[in-house]
């Protein structure tokens, strides 16, 4: 039915919350987006680079899995959860979102961050976490903004931060700090923490993770 097509060659996914089918659908686009590019900017060869150290990176993500876990079950018992970032933390936010609601039947939305006082603010108090997105960016700055007027409402906070960054975690209530990389490369990271996050929180609710209610995909029906 197409006349062209790239194959994600993660193998079949074994859960209807597709965790590795997300990863390598947005390492296809990254290379798509370079084949096209064809190295007319000087962004080209740095991704490149930064591609073949990412699976190291993301094994010190996986290394972190009791850390995570352990915040994760800090948080087991709120009904809502909202997930903000900025840039390409924007659209990274919605699957983390996306994981928590299907595995943990947690309500959770997904936000840009810079349009936070246009409605999700209104939102906070200290029953509804946020979970932050504050990697190292140009835009680093005003997520902290951000997440001092969600601090000033008294809501909890989960951030992921670059190691090495010390002023994110004197804002969140709990950090998690992935290996620094390039802002292109980090929604890689910053997924698989956020779906570890949301194994734990399903599993210390007795929840099939493989399977959540209601949910059909192709690991369920033809």
């Amino acid at each position: 039915m197409t006349d062209a097509g790239v194959y994600c060659h993660a193998g079949p996914e074994q859960a209807v919350a597709s965790t590795k089918a997300f990863i390598a659908q947005v390492t296809v686009l990254l290379l798509i987006a370079l084949s096209i590019n064809n190295g007319s900017t000087k962004l080209y060869k740095p991704l490149l680079t930064e591609l073949e150290n990412l699976p190291d990176k993301a094994q010190k993500v996986l290394d972190q899995a009791d850390h995570i876990k352990e915040i994760a079950l800090k948080y087991k018992d709120y009904r809502d959860f909202l997930f903000i970032g900025r840039r390409y933390g924007a659209p990274t936010a919605l699957e983390g979102a996306l994981k928590l609601k299907e595995c943990t039947l947690i309500h959770a939305e997904g936000y840009p961050a810079g349009e936070m006082k246009h409605g999700p603010l209104a939102m906070i108090d200290e029953n509804f976490p946020t979970f932050v997105l504050a990697c190292d960016s140009p835009m680093l700055e005003k997520t902290l903004s951000n997440m001092q007027e969600i601090r000033a409402r008294k809501g909890p906070i989960v951030a992921i931060a670059t190691e090495g960054n010390t002023s994110v975690a004197t804002v969140a209530d709990d950090v998690i700090y992935i290996p620094a990389t390039m802002e292109q490369t980090a929604p890689i990271l910053q997924a698989i923490v956020m779906q570890l996050f949301a194994y734990h929180i399903a599993v210390s609710r007795g929840l099939n993770v493989d399977r959540p209610r209601n949910l059909a995909k192709s690991v369920t029906v033809e």
